[in-house]
C-alpha cells in the first residue's frame, strides 16, 4: 500500500468533517466493513444538518465551537470529507482541526475525483500543504469529461510520475477497456500498478484491464513493436526528463529522452493510427533557455507538425478515422517529484534552512489533480493541431510560498525556520511565460482550458534537425566524432532556437 492510502487501524475514533453526500459516504463504508474503526460524529457548518442523526450518528457544529469541546474527549482523527471545499474553508478547518488537539488529519480529494455518490475511503489521504495553498481548484466532472475513453485502449507514459501516476488514478473512472502503464522505472511502474489495484479492490472507479509495460521511449524499434501490439486508441504522453539543472549537467539525455522518445512516439502512433495523441508540455517551452525547456519546445513542435501533415494526408472513403495530434500546456504543479514543495518539506522538517533561489523569483501553480483533470478534459474536446493552454490564474512568488509553507508546521520564518537566499541555478530564470510573442491565448468553451494561436508556425525544418542531432545522441560508427559532442549539440540548438544563448 502506497504513503497516500493508508487504512485507520480498528480502535480508532473517527470525526467526518462534511455530513454531505461523501461524508455519508464514508460514515456507511466504515460502519459496513467494521474494521477501520467506530465514527463518532459529523462535524458540519450547515444549520439545516445540526442537531440531526444521518444513521444514527450525530450531526454537531458549528465546526469551530464543537472542536473546541472535543480537546478533552479523546479524538484520533479527522477526515476532511468536503470535496468542493475552497482553499480558505479548508484552512480555516485545519487550524480549528489543530488547535482542537487533532494530530492525526486526513482528507478526500477535491470533487474533480470524486463522482457523484462515489467516496471511498482507500482515498483518503493525510493532508498535504498542497491542499491548502494555491487557489481552489476547478470543478470537473470526470464522468462527463472522460466519456470519449469507454471501451478504448488508453496509453500512459510515464505512468509512475506526478502528473502519469494521477492521470491514471482519474482515469479509473473513465471506463477504458485497457490502462497500459508504461514507464522505464521498474518501482514507480509497480507502486501505481498496486495502487490503482488496490484503488479497484475497494470499489474506486470501474473494472479497466491495467498492463504495466516497462520499456524505453529512446528505443524506436521497441516502440514500434510495443504499439503494434497493443492496439492503442489514446496515447497520453507525459514521460520526460523534467529536473532543469540536472539537465543542464546532462543535455545530450535532454535531448535524447525527450525529442527522440517522443519522436518514436509518434512514429509508431501514426502507423498504428492511434486516434488520439495528447502531448503535456511546459512553460519553460516558451522562449526557451534552458535545455529542458529547449527539448519540450522541439517537442511541441515535431507534434504540431505532425498533426499539420495529418491534416493535409488524403483519406479515401475506406481509410481510418483521422488522428487528433494535440499539445496541453501548462506551469508548475504543487508537490511533484523534485518540485520546490518536497524539497521545502525536507528542509523545514529538519530545522531549515529553507532554500530560495532569489527573493523575486515567481512561477504558475496548479495542483497535479486540477492539472490532470484538465488534461483528460482537453484530450477530449480538443481537435487535431491545437496548442492548449491551462489557466495557471496568477504567478506565486516563492517565498510567499516558503513562508506559508513554514506557517503550516506551526513555525514562524526567520523566527524558528531561516529563509536563504541561494542564487538561480543553471537553466533558470525569474519568470515563467505561458506563451510567446507569436502566441495569441483564446478562451474556448471550458472553463480554464485556452487554446493558443500561433501567429506564423516555426519555420525550421524538423527532420533536418533531428537528422544533425542524431548523431549526437546515438553512436553512428560513419560520424563517430560527434557522438556526445556538446558544443556541436548546442550549435545545432542555438541556430534553430534564438532564445537558446
Amino acid at each position: 500500500m502506497t504513503k497516500k492510502h493508508r487504512i485507520p487501524l480498528p480502535s480508532e475514533r473517527l470525526y467526518i468533517i462534511g455530513a454531505g453526500f461523501a461524508g455519508q459516504t464514508l460514515a456507511h463504508e466504515i460502519k459496513t466493513k467494521a474494521v477501520f474503526g467506530e465514527v463518532v460524529a459529523f462535524l458540519d457548518d450547515d444549520p439545516e444538518k445540526i442537531g440531526r442523526k444521518i444513521d444514527g450518528i450525530p450531526v454537531l457544529g458549528p465546526i469551530r465551537d464543537v472542536a473546541r469541546l472535543l480537546r478533552m474527549k479523546g479524538a484520533d482523527e479527522a477526515i476532511i470529507a468536503i470535496p468542493s471545499a475552497s482553499r480558505e474553508y479548508l484552512k480555516e478547518i485545519y487550524h480549528t482541526l489543530k488547535q482542537a488537539g487533532f494530530q492525526r488529519i486526513r482528507i478526500l480529494p477535491g470533487i474533480s475525483q470524486i463522482l457523484e455518490g462515489d467516496a471511498h475511503l482507500i482515498q483518503t489521504r493525510s493532508i498535504d500543504p498542497q491542499d491548502l495553498l494555491g487557489r481552489t481548484p476547478v470543478t470537473v466532472n470526470l464522468k462527463e469529461s472522460l466519456a470519449y475513453l469507454r471501451g478504448k485502449r488508453v496509453l500512459v507514459t510515464g505512468a509512475g510520475g506526478s502528473i502519469g501516476s494521477e492521470l491514471c488514478r482519474q482515469l479509473l473512472s473513465g471506463g477504458a477497456a485497457r490502462l497500459y502503464l508504461f514507464g522505464h522505472g521498474e518501482n514507480a511502474i509497480y507502486e501505481i500498478d498496486r495502487e490503482l489495484r488496490l484503488l479497484q479492490e475497494e470499489g474506486v472507479g470501474e473494472k479497466a484491464t491495467l498492463i504495466p509495460i516497462i520499456g524505453e521511449l529512446k528505443d524506436k524499434a521497441y516502440m514500434e513493436y510495443i504499439l503494434e501490439r497493443l492496439k492503442v486508441d489514446v496515447i497520453f504522453h507525459t514521460a520526460a526528463y523534467k529536473h532543469v539543472p540536472m539537465m543542464e549537467e546532462n543535455p545530450v539525455a535532454a535531448i535524447e529522452n525527450n525529442l527522440f522518445g517522443t519522436a518514436h512516439l509518434i512514429a509508431a502512433a501514426r502507423r498504428q493510427r492511434v486516434q488520439r495523441f495528447v502531448h503535456i508540455t511546459t512553460d519553460k517551452a516558451v522562449d526557451p533557455v534552458s535545455i529542458y525547456g529547449v527539448s519540450k519546445y522541439l517537442c511541441e513542435q515535431l507534434v504540431l507538425s505532425e498533426a499539420a501533415q495529418e491534416s493535409a494526408s488524403p483519406r479515401g472513403p475506406s481509410d481510418a478515422a483521422p488522428l487528433h495530434f494535440m499539445v496541453v500546456r501548462f506551469g508548475n504543479v504543487l508537490g511533484s517529484r523534485g518540485s520546490i514543495l518536497p524539497l521545502f518539506q525536507q528542509q523545514i522538517e529538519k530545522g531549515g534552512p529553507v532554500t530560495v533561489t532569489h527573493p523575486e523569483v515567481r512561477r504558475w501553480f496548479m495542483t497535479i489533480p486540477e492539472a490532470c483533470s484538465l488534461v483528460l478534459k482537453a484530450g477530449g474536446v480538443g481537435e487535431n493541431g491545437n496548442l492548449y493552454l491551462l489557466d495557471m490564474g496568477e504567478p506565486v512568488r516563492i517565498r510567499d510560498m516558503a513562508e506559508q509553507l513554514i506557517r503550516f508546521y506551526g513555525f514562524e520564518p526567520e523566527e524558528d525556520i531561516k529563509i536563504e537566499y541561494i542564487g538561480l541555478r543553471p537553466g533558470e530564470r525569474l519568470g515563467e511565460k505561458l506563451w510567446g510573442d507569436a502566441e495569441v491565448p483564446r478562451h474556448t468553451a471550458f472553463n480554464r482550458i485556452l487554446k493558443v494561436e500561433r501567429k506564423k508556425p516555426w519555420e525550421g525544418d524538423m527532420q533536418e534537425l533531428l537528422d544533425r542531432l542524431r548523431p549526437v545522441c546515438c553512436f553512428d560508427p560513419a560520424n563517430p566524432r560527434v557522438y556526445r559532442d556538446l558544443q556541436q549539440m548546442r550549435h545545432i540548438l542555438k541556430e534553430a532556437i534564438p532564445s537558446y544563448v
